[in-house]
């Protein structure tokens, strides 16, 4: 079984007040006319030392940000720059959120509380910095059966209704409205360095390069390493180790995210801010969660591409602190990287004992074939083949018999009908009883579910690049 989250004492460490003179702006917070809690993480909030806050003080911190003891006076929204499919927009930073506070957990890692809707920064351009209650919805589906299947993902931490009635032209408006609060492992982007190198902020490149080293620690470069010993190149080494086995994490969860710009990719190798995103209703590389992503950049199959060009742009960035072939020779990881978290990964949800790398992606592909022929949903896919089970007599099957089972497949919890999902149409009916009747009773019997899921899975891989 899963391991819970670790009570741990409030241990505040703001730690960005350090560069916060260029890496953001102090705002204020918007004021709402509605406070109405709608969701509290106390699992997580245990976890940093807020579980015992009472809903008024909850209220007070994370919809009017009276901020927490002896952490940051003031929010402070990041200066970011991007590539949004594939083209650079100087234009952006936090436009609809802020870094709220910092604090370390049990383990002694510095979490970040970042917010989503809580109202308009220097980089709100034409937006109104609000967020629709539907989209604070999604974030919770989200990041619950993100963090059950393993991905290392932001948490929603709160979600507080907040009165508002929001126009927006990709759903019923006027529509409802929130501010939700995520805790993550870190808001420095690759857009980050992106903007100092635009503005061809050399000191401060190498002054955010060794904020990152310290306050994200991770392994060292190979041996044979090129430059192994030169701080940028260090920590692109481990930029690329996080996130070759982020993108093999959401191919084997069936995740598309939807919007792999380079402002949403964070150092830390955390998955986080959550719009269009869907799971896969059946194995199609071609599928693609946003709307406009027209020609598919994004799309399911595409993700572990988008993901390396992404570190592409941090090594760019980072050639006014190292030369280009200690850089390239990071980056050439990626491949070898991204096979290795997928078959870990892979065997990990499968509930099976690994064969080594070479089985390993024999099975993955008879897999994908079978997945792709039969037309079964991932979710279902590896709920019935649990721990190796299977009744058929294709070349998946036979790989698969060969295979010990590394957990338990006579619990009951696997021997239900079917697993506990989110696709599309199971959001919008979650969504229609709170639109329609104000009733939560699915959304919390939802997580309920997830919840269970991520505990029979067990323990998941412990995510790479991290110390």
């Amino acid at each position: 079984m899963r391991s819970e989250p670790q009570a741990s004492a409030y241990s505040p460490d703001p730690r960005i007040a350090t560069i916060s003179e260029w890496i953001g702006d102090a705002v204020p917070a918007a004021t709402f006319p509605k406070h109405e809690l709608r969701f509290r993480n106390d699992r997580w909030a245990r976890a940093v030392g807020l579980d015992d806050l009472s809903d008024a003080q909850w209220v007070a911190h994370f919809a009017r940000f009276e901020p927490l003891p002896d952490n940051l006076p003031q929010p402070l929204a990041l200066r970011y720059h991007g590539h949004q499919f594939r083209a650079y927009n100087p234009d952006i930073g936090d436009g609809r959120g802020f870094l709220f506070a910092q604090m370390r957990d049990d383990h002694g890692r510095l979490l970040d509380l970042g917010t989503k809707g809580s109202g308009r920064t220097p980089y709100s351009r034409d937006g109104d910095g609000r967020l629709t209650l539907k989209g604070a919805m999604r974030e919770i589906l989200a990041t619950e059966m993100l963090e059950a299947l393993g991905v290392n993902t932001s948490k929603t931490f709160s979600v507080i209704e907040t009165g508002e009635s929001l126009w927006r032209g990709d759903e019923p408006s006027p529509t409802r409205s929130a501010v939700l609060v995520r805790l993550s492992h870190g808001h420095i982007r690759i857009g980050s360095f992106q903007r100092l190198m635009a503005l061809d902020e050399k000191d401060n490149m190498a002054a955010l390069v060794a904020y990152c080293l310290e306050t994200y620690p991770g392994g060292e470069p190979p041996a044979d390493a090129p430059g192994r010993d030169e701080p940028a190149v260090i920590l692109l080494h481990q930029v690329v180790e996080r996130l070759a086995d982020l993108a093999a994490s959401w191919m084997i969860a069936g995740f598309v995210h939807g919007v792999l710009n380079t402002d949403n990719m964070n150092i830390s190798g955390e998955s986080f801010d959550y719009g269009p995103w869907r799971w896969l209703p059946k194995w199609d590389p071609r599928f693609t969660a946003a709307y406009f992503d027209h020609g598919g950049l994004y799309a399911f199959g595409r993700q572990p591409e988008a993901v390396l060009w992404n570190c592409g742009q941090l090594a760019i960035a980072l050639r006014s602190l190292a030369e280009s072939e200690p850089l390239v020779a990071a980056l050439d990881r990626f491949g070898p990287l991204y096979q290795q978290a997928m078959a870990r990964r892979f065997a990990w949800r499968l509930g099976v004992e690994s064969q080594g790398l070479e089985a390993d992606t024999a099975l993955i592909q008879s897999a994908e074939r079978h997945m792709a022929e039969s037309g079964e949903a991932p979710e279902h896919f590896f709920f019935a083949h649990r721990a190796g089970r299977t009744t058929g007599d294709d070349a998946f099957a036979r790989l698969l018999r060969g295979y010990r089972p590394a957990a338990d497949a006579d619990d009951a919890f696997w021997r239900q009908s079917a697993p506990p999902g989110v696709l599309i149409e199971e959001v919008e009916r979650i969504w229609s009883a709170i639109d329609e009747h104000d009733d939560w009773s699915a959304l919390d019997d939802k997580v309920a579910e997830i919840r269970a899921l991520g505990r029979h899975l067990g323990q998941p891989p412990k995510p790479a690049g991290q110390e």
